[in-house]
């Protein structure tokens, strides 16, 4: 990928594709240190029946096995939506070293929002955080979503 931009459209196709399939749509790249796909993924919680399947875990297992590693450091995670308190977890257990975000998450969030676990510095590891990328597009996605099952 040559772009924020550019990577956080791919997020956001996998976004639109999650909803499709009746999940919520957030979808997420990891990105290697040169820009290339290493994982991707969408909400898959619904479908697998697997409470962790969320788009960014989702991307970080894909990237795992591409790359033959637990160990993603010097990679970057785009994802739809700021991550959620499990998924900042995930992301510091895996040596991310930066998260691109589009929506905020003011009832979840663990990027800024509601809690900050990936900037936290009483942890080992921390990530660089850039949120609000795209934002408009993303939380649309979300609000139309819900508004069909409200």
């Amino acid at each position: 990928m040559s772009s924020t931009d550019e990577a956080m459209s791919a997020a956001l196709a996998l976004a639109r594709e999650a909803a499709v399939a009746g999940e919520i749509p957030v979808g997420a790249l990891v990105l290697g240190a040169t820009g290339e796909r290493l994982g991707a993924g969408r909400n898959r919680r619904e479908e697998t029946t697997d409470p962790t399947a969320h788009a960014e875990i989702v991307a970080l297992r894909e990237a795992a096995k591409a790359t033959g590693s637990w160990n993603l450091s010097g990679t970057t995670l785009v994802v739809t939506m700021e991550p959620c308190v499990m998924c900042a977890g995930a992301i510091l257990q895996s040596r991310v070293t930066r998260v691109i975000f589009g929506a905020w998450d003011d009832k979840a969030g663990a990027a800024g929002s509601l809690y900050d676990v990936l900037r936290d510095r009483r942890l080992p590891y921390r990530a660089e955080v850039i949120g609000g990328v795209r934002e408009g597009e993303a939380v649309a996605l979300l609000q139309e979503f819900f508004a069909t099952r409200r």
